[in-house]
């Protein structure tokens, strides 16, 4: 599982003009069901996103195709971590630490 913490680099306005597009990406990686939940940071200076996948690379090139990336008002940190502990309505994602 990875945390993706998007940090703002633009302008509120700037984000604000690229929200819908970068809404409807968020969307479609739901869809396809790598990210399980997302949101805005408190204060508002970036979000937060969870997402599932085993492949770095791959998470990273999400990221890269992000809206919000594409117009250079954010930019991401990518945390891999193993949920080894969940709350029960998560128990699908925890995993096993490896050997």
């Amino acid at each position: 599982m990875f945390v993706l913490e998007l940090t703002y680099i633009a302008p509120i306005e700037r984000i604000d003009a690229a929200l819908q597009e970068h809404v409807a990406w968020l969307d479609a990686h739901y869809a396809s069901g790598v990210f399980i939940a997302s949101g805005r940071k408190v204060p508002r200076d970036g979000g937060i996103i969870l997402a599932l996948g085993d492949d770095r690379a791959k998470i990273e090139e999400i990221t890269r195709s992000d809206p919000f990336t594409v117009a250079g008002v954010c930019e991401y940190t990518v945390t891999e971590f193993i949920p080894t502990k969940t709350a029960s309505a998560l128990e699908q994602y925890r995993q096993e630490l490896p050997s």
